[in-house]
């Protein structure tokens, strides 16, 4: 080539793209999806438990926190019958788990103070409930368990402080209020 030059090639862009400064929306909804994947709740229950909060006395973000741990699967979770949430709404779907004497089966049944939770008496021999039985031994201050005849009690509505969980409850509270 007389004179002209091949073109030299450009050099290869950053492949790591720049870090963006999360917006409140971001992280609002990050910590709104975190508290529903952490309670296995689907959207529309939680938008729902949100608006039951919302219209209850007393701080918003904390009542949406005691509305999830007052759900039974929830309560059968923490009581240590079952090794995880999901295997408790698996355990309550299956009919294993009675409230007051009456067999639910409905995960979402909301407790209210005072109500005894048991498992069935042909259920206590199973295999996943005593494995559990035997692992768990975090008691909670809300809960009543007695293990020598599989029950418990609903004692009251959890403080805000006495909830193990993560979760920022006033960001999903400001997320629902615009």
């Amino acid at each position: 080539m007389d004179g002209a030059q091949a073109p030299q090639p450009r050099p290869a862009r950053l492949t790591a793209k720049r870090r963006k400064k999360e917006s409140e929306y971001s992280v609002q909804l990050q910590e709104k999806q975190k508290a529903k994947y952490t309670y296995g709740i689907l959207e529309r229950q939680f938008e729902k438990m949100y608006h039951i909060a919302s219209s209850k006395r007393g701080i918003t973000g904390e009542v949406l926190l005691q509305l999830c741990e007052a759900r039974l699967d929830n309560t059968v979770y923490r009581l240590g019958i079952a090794p995880t949430r999901r295997g408790a709404r698996q355990l309550v779907n299956h009919g294993h788990i009675t409230v007051d004497g009456q067999v639910v089966n409905i995960p979402s049944f909301t407790l209210r103070p005072g109500q005894s939770i048991a498992v069935r008496e042909k259920s206590r021999s199973m295999e996943v409930i005593t494995n559990s039985m035997n692992v768990n031994s975090k008691r909670f201050d809300w809960l009543d368990w007695n293990g020598t005849n599989y029950t418990g009690k609903f004692i009251a509505l959890p403080e805000r402080a006495q909830i193990p969980e993560n979760i920022r409850e006033q960001l999903i509270v400001e997320l629902y209020s615009k």
